[in-house]
């Protein structure tokens, strides 16, 4: 059974030892390769990165941010995540939203809530081969203080198991990727326990891996520790329809990470581009 921790680890080792360098939009530099896939097993653990302390509650908050809709840096820095606002500042938007991204397009995507059309299907065609949610709207591009990095997913269902692949165009490996490995991991269990299944495989395939130039001494870091035990989730609701016809998705506080040991956080910087 494949575990997150070691995915992580080898897609890292690769890029540092083998990877090709490549300028990019933030003028940082940074060491690339093309097309990889990392993959868990949710039965070994929640897939959280315990060789460095990651954040949960950014990745819960910034995925209950997206599920309900939301666009705004209100929500997501009264819940203490702040890395957005720079991309914010740098897209010239005087709204306080991040225009049409991840939120507006899983919840309206030209006017269809996708995520409600995922959920239906798991529930009434679990057969399905359309259960997919695309946050990649060429239309309102333009309007997006950022294109979306991780732009889909798609659920499949069998026996009774629920796995979850998502699609990424860009993976920034040592700051980014974690977050975003979290966050669908929650989400597969969010599906899984509104539908009664059980979680299976939590699938990335990503393009453009990364680790950034000023990262290079904290990856060789990372990979010189071990990893510890992965901790578990507890979830008190997941995601279904509710009595009148809405999605019901969880609150925060129905979210609780137990026994999550990592080892102490590596600081990085966040490149932004101007």
């Amino acid at each position: 059974m494949k575990n997150i921790e070691d995915e992580y680890r080898n897609l890292m080792a690769g890029i540092l030892h083998n990877g090709r360098d490549k300028s990019d939009r933030t003028g940082t530099g940074t060491r690339s390769v093309f097309g990889r896939s990392i993959e868990h097993n949710m039965g070994l653990g929640f897939p959280i990165i315990t060789g460095k302390k990651v954040s949960f509650n950014a990745a819960r908050t910034e995925l209950l941010w997206i599920l309900n809709g939301r666009t705004d840096l209100k929500y997501l820095e009264d819940n203490g995540v702040k890395y957005w606002r720079p991309d914010y500042e740098r897209s010239g938007r005087t709204d306080e939203t991040l225009g049409p991204v991840y939120g507006k397009q899983w919840r309206d995507f030209n006017g269809r809530d996708q995520l409600a059309d995922v959920v239906n299907a798991i529930h009434f065609s679990p057969d399905s081969r359309r259960m997919i949610v695309s946050a990649w709207n060429p239309a309102e591009m333009d309007e997006m203080a950022l294109p979306p990095c991780h732009y889909a997913f798609q659920v499949y269902v069998n026996n009774g198991i629920i796995d979850l692949m998502w699609q990424q165009r860009s993976a920034d490996v040592f700051l980014g990727l974690p977050y975003d490995i979290s966050m669908y991991g929650l989400l597969l269990e969010m599906l899984a326990k509104g539908a009664n299944l059980k979680p299976g495989r939590l699938i990335g395939q990503l393009g453009d891996c990364h680790l950034y130039s000023n990262h290079y001494k904290q990856a060789a870091e990372y990979l010189s520790r071990s990893n510890r035990v992965l901790p578990d989730l507890k979830l008190d609701s997941g995601i279904f329809f509710d009595k009148k016809g809405g999605l019901h998705i969880p609150l925060k506080q129905e979210i609780k990470l137990n026994n999550y040991n990592p080892l102490s956080a590596i600081n990085a910087p966040l490149s932004v581009g101007i």
